[in-house]
């Protein structure tokens, strides 16, 4: 496997993004008089419509953050749904996604971290056809919207949420534990993914390759815990999974920004972190 020369730059940022960095319209939480909105950019669009926005404020602070440090979007999006997000700033080296399956080097997935990923996968989990079939027999189509497949790496369902029973999730949860997957509810959407599949084994192989010597880390879901942990500082949002379950961490501060003023404040927090490495 080939390894890029050491970056200039010591901290390297991963960072999860949707609900983290951008959010959706409804996920703002623009609570403020509508006279005192902050203005807002558009990063993504999907189906010829607006989808994913920070405010900005925070795309001129995720600029600032690009420059200095060596970052890395991190994300359970695929790569298709990774690539319509257009960010503010340099483009980043590498980016994580489909929850790790994946990491991105300019743009193309690299070939020995997919095999790798696979191999692990396929001696410690019970096989996605397996995962698959019971979610069919078991989803109720009364609050199911879409089942879907992410990569061939592991599967998610958009629900109903009014309607979707939390004992199924805990239910699910239980019986996914055993076979090597573990259950993360975030919104409309509830992930099935093996155990070995993490953010934070990918940033691990992403700080081999740039050289970095500090790592800080950002995320609002459960899928993110992993890479909080395996980070030297984190922060979370006042809002999402982690903060809903009252997760903690001794080095991972809990923010309590919600919305889109979670993503500006991570970004302060991030670039004041780099600065003192900088500094330090």
């Amino acid at each position: 496997m080939s390894v890029s020369a050491p970056s200039p730059a010591t901290t390297l940022v991963a960072s999860d993004l949707d609900r983290t960095l951008i959010y959706s319209a409804a996920s703002l939480d623009l609570s403020m008089p509508d006279a005192q909105a902050p203005r807002l950019l558009c990063v993504e669009v999907y189906g010829h419509k607006p989808l994913s926005y920070l405010t900005e404020t925070a795309a001129a602070l995720l600029a600032d953050l690009a420059a200095a440090t060596v970052f890395v979007p991190t994300t359970t999006r695929t790569r298709e749904q990774y690539l319509r997000i257009h960010l503010p700033g340099a483009a980043p080296r590498y980016a994580i996604c489909a929850n790790g399956g994946h990491i991105l080097v300019d743009g193309v997935s690299d070939r020995d971290w997919q095999r790798q990923v696979a191999a692990r996968i396929a001696a410690e989990c019970a096989p996605l056809t397996e995962i698959r079939a019971h979610l069919a027999t078991t989803a109720d189509p009364a609050w199911l919207l879409k089942e879907r497949v992410a990569e061939d790496l592991f599967a998610y369902l958009v629900v109903e949420r009014a309607l979707l029973p939390e004992e199924w999730v805990k239910e699910l949860a239980a019986w996914a534990r055993p076979r090597g997957w573990t259950v993360s509810l975030q919104g409309r959407k509830i992930y099935v993914v093996p155990v070995p599949l993490t953010k934070s084994a990918a940033m691990h192989e992403v700080v081999r390759r740039s050289g970095a010597t500090r790592t800080l880390a950002a995320g609002d879901s459960l899928l993110d815990a992993d890479l909080l942990l395996a980070a030297d500082l984190g922060w979370r949002p006042g809002h999402g999974e982690l903060a809903d379950e009252g997760w903690q961490a001794p080095h991972v501060t809990a923010l309590e920004e919600r919305g889109g003023a979670a993503g500006e404040e991570i970004l302060r927090r991030f670039l004041a972190a780099a600065a003192a490495t900088a500094t330090g």
